[in-house]
Parts: structure tokens; sequence; C-alpha cells
């Protein structure tokens, strides 16, 4: 079974609006399907989910881009869900 299929896709560079600011973020569309669902399970629109993440990766002692911090944020709330995947942290 090949993997070069629909699992390789380039990123998809999208405008959103976060603090009053527009920015633009290149995510992979794997990875905005899961934030778009991470955004809707939350019950918050996807600038607000993006905001939250955008502070949180602030906090850090040194802080990636915004398009690393929303993929290692996915990953991380994957592995919280998931007894399996926890275990590669």
């Amino acid at each position: 079974m090949s993997t070069a299929g629909p699992v390789f896709h380039p990123p998809v560079k999208r405008s959103i609006t976060i603090a009053g600011h527009p920015t633009s973020i290149a995510l992979e569309p794997p990875f905005w399907a899961a934030l778009e669902h991470a955004a809707a399970a939350r019950d918050l629109p996807l600038s607000a989910l993006v905001a939250r993440i955008d502070a949180e990766r602030l906090t850090a002692p040194a802080p990636p881009n915004l398009a690393s911090a929303i993929r290692c944020w996915l990953f991380a709330t994957i592995c919280d869900n998931d007894e399996n995947v926890s275990q590669l942290r």
C-alpha cells in the first residue's frame, strides 16, 4: 500500500484575524480539518481557538511560529485523548 497518495499535501495558506490583527497561517489540509474539528468540539470560532493557541505559545521560553504551535497543540490534544498515542510523548 502506497502512502504517497492523499496523505501528503502542500500547506494551504489562510487568512485569520487574531486579537483584531489579520495574519496568514499555512497548514496542510489535514491540520486545517483537525483544527476546525477541535474548534467545533469546543463550540468556538476557528479564530478564537487559534487566538488561544497563540496566547499559550507566547508563554513558551522560545515560542515557535504559529503554524508549528498549532501542529504541536493538535498533536498534544490527540495524545491527551488517546492512550496509545500518549505513549509517544
